[in-house]
């Protein structure tokens, strides 16, 4: 279980109950690379039946083939649309039209439609904004816990949106999910140690990617494991010190930077069928702890 929690995250989620009576509709930003551990099951508990655009950012480092299957898998909730979107791409204007088209009781053009648009740490939202308005308003930079405050900015004199900092929550449960995380920057490099994300980046391409990194380092051959994926990637980028002893630390930041950043384009790093078979392991684990836990209040009571 993966803790990291800043204080302004539970303030936000707070926030989140009251502005959601509120808003016309909810803009959730995922990471297009992990399109389920990206969503707040948070948001999702309490925005019940409120219209949801659901926007997987960062579209042009994701798989293609299996964002099509994440996009329809979360449609499956026929209160969500998904958009794909991009840095380099067009897709702004259609979310404008999207929330038009999700109000029907709003055809009114004069009249305004309230979005309140949330997502994860370091997914992209505040670039988003500052496309949407067209001019520089929300904060932005690669690393987690930028957005600290709520805002109010009037996209036009048809919608305005409600910024909320990004926000995790507090139990990370999926120890996977929470790898992901760590991995795309959503977390803080303080909360989990740099070498057990590269390691867990290492053997994810190893297993789901392997020309991709091979490609990216020039490897001639690919090891076995990840340990040894990271010692030859150190070899061909230097990462040696006195002694031929591999610099784990600096190898580990570069492959962990490469995948924040472009090096491993085309990568999906969960699957709609994977999830379901690390959510089936999570409820045994929970029943587990459980039943564990009623033996011992049992064993208490028999004293």
């Amino acid at each position: 279980m993966i803790q990291w929690y800043p204080g302004h995250m539970h303030k936000a989620n707070k926030e989140f109950k009251k502005i959601l009576p509120q808003v016309d509709i909810v803009i959730e930003v995922l990471d297009a690379r992990i399109p389920f551990s990206s969503q707040n099951p948070l948001l999702a508990s309490i925005r019940k039946h409120k219209p949801t655009i659901k926007i997987l950012n960062k579209s042009d480092l994701s798989d293609e083939r299996l964002l099509a299957l994440w996009q329809t898998e979360l449609e499956k909730d026929n209160t969500v649309k998904t958009l794909t979107c991009n840095n380099l791409g067009s897709a702004y204007d259609k979310i404008r039209g999207l929330c038009r088209s999700l109000i029907p009781e709003r055809n009114n053009r004069s009249s305004m439609v309230y979005a309140m648009i949330a997502g994860i740490p370091n997914v992209g939202k505040s670039t988003i904004i500052n496309a949407l308005a067209g001019r520089s308003i929300a904060k932005t930079g690669n690393e987690a816990a930028v957005t600290k405050m709520q805002q109010r900015i009037e996209i036009s004199p048809h919608l305005t949106l409600i910024d909320t900092p990004g926000v995790l929550w507090p139990n990370i449960e999926n120890k996977n999910s929470g790898y992901r995380l760590a991995a795309t920057g959503a977390i803080k490099d303080t909360a989990i140690d740099l070498q057990d994300i590269a390691c867990f980046v290492a053997e994810f391409m190893l297993e789901n990617y392997p020309t991709n990194i091979q490609s990216r380092y020039a490897l001639e051959k690919l090891p076995n494991g990840e340990i040894e994926l990271l010692e030859a990637i150190a070899r061909k980028r230097g990462c040696i010190v006195s002694g031929g002893v591999v610099d784990f630390e600096k190898v580990s930041r570069i492959v962990v930077s490469d995948l924040r950043s472009r090096g491993f384009d085309g990568i999906c790093m969960e699957t709609p069928t994977q999830i379901i078979k690390e959510l089936a392991e999570l409820d045994g684990l929970r029943a587990l702890k459980l039943e564990r836990a009623q033996e011992k209040r049992s064993k208490r009571k028999g004293r």
